[in-house]
């Protein structure tokens, strides 16, 4: 029985997925079990190696949090499904055991600029005044700028950097610090000081932020991509400043993984 196509409005299912390798287990295998291993996962990475979608990347953890990471992008959330059987199905049964998974959608934020926004940000943030044709020239920028942050937050094209970091996480909904009481206009506002903090690791990091408010049990995943360490931590420590995360704010548990392509994961794993 095939699976039903399930596909999104707009936008695409990713998931992430942290296995332990269960080394007694794999030391009883006979050697052509193991190369069969390599070889499949080695040729599903191959047939799933689009820009945006399906896409399967692999990692490993740092930290001992678990052994193999994984990184899935499909459009139909059957595809993921298969995706996801399918790469399970490259280990011989027994062999590995799932310390972690995350399923979220990427999504546009509610959050997202108004031509009145960028307009005022324009006046704001570059102190150019409106009419001039300076003002006009940054207003298209900015517009297009806009136009391709929609995309991305959608169809995401993410940098293959050495370092990805993962973490689930949630605004608070107790007391004082209930963040769904207050009202839209303050909620943006907060947000969009967020993102000023954000923009200034612009090179340094590509943050990909997936919503899974009833798919799982945080919110949103939050995927930073780096080539350094210590860009990582700076967002981090930087973003919590700001209100709208040191006051509304939970965090999950954080996961750095290293890209490591198959065959370096093998050897990296001594498998």
């Amino acid at each position: 029985m095939s699976l039903p196509t399930v596909k999104l409005n707009e936008g695409i299912h990713v998931m992430h997925l942290f296995y332990r390798i269960d080394r007694m287990a794999w030391d009883e295998l006979n050697p052509d079990e193991r190369s069969g291993a390599r070889e499949k996962l080695e040729a599903l990475c191959s047939a799933n190696s689009n820009a945006s979608h399906p896409l399967l990347r692999t990692y490993t953890n740092v930290g001992g949090k678990a052994d193999l990471v994984f990184w899935l992008f499909h459009k139909d959330l059957a595809g993921l499904a298969q995706l996801h059987r399918d790469l399970e199905a490259c280990f011989p049964p027994g062999t590995i055991d799932t310390v972690y998974s995350y399923l979220s959608i990427t999504e546009l934020t509610e959050y997202q600029p108004t031509e009145d926004d960028l307009k005022a940000r324009a006046q704001r943030e570059f102190k150019l005044e409106e009419g001039t044709s300076e003002y006009e020239a940054k207003l298209a920028e900015l517009a297009e700028w806009k136009a391709d942050y929609e995309k991305f937050r959608l169809y995401p094209e993410m940098p293959d950097w050495e370092i990805m970091c993962f973490y689930p996480m949630l605004k608070k909904r107790q007391g004082e610090d209930n963040w769904y009481v207050l009202d839209f206009d303050t909620r943006k506002k907060l947000m969009r000081t967020h993102a000023v903090t954000g923009r200034k690791f612009a090179g340094r990091i590509k943050q990909l932020i997936t919503g899974s408010t009833g798919l799982d049990d945080w919110e949103w995943g939050v995927t930073l991509m780096a080539q350094q360490l210590d860009a990582v931590k700076e967002i981090v420590y930087e973003m919590r400043l700001d209100e709208v995360s040191a006051k509304y704010a939970e965090f999950g548990p954080f996961y750095i993984n290293l890209r490591l392509e198959p065959e370096a994961l093998w050897k990296h794993l001594g498998l």
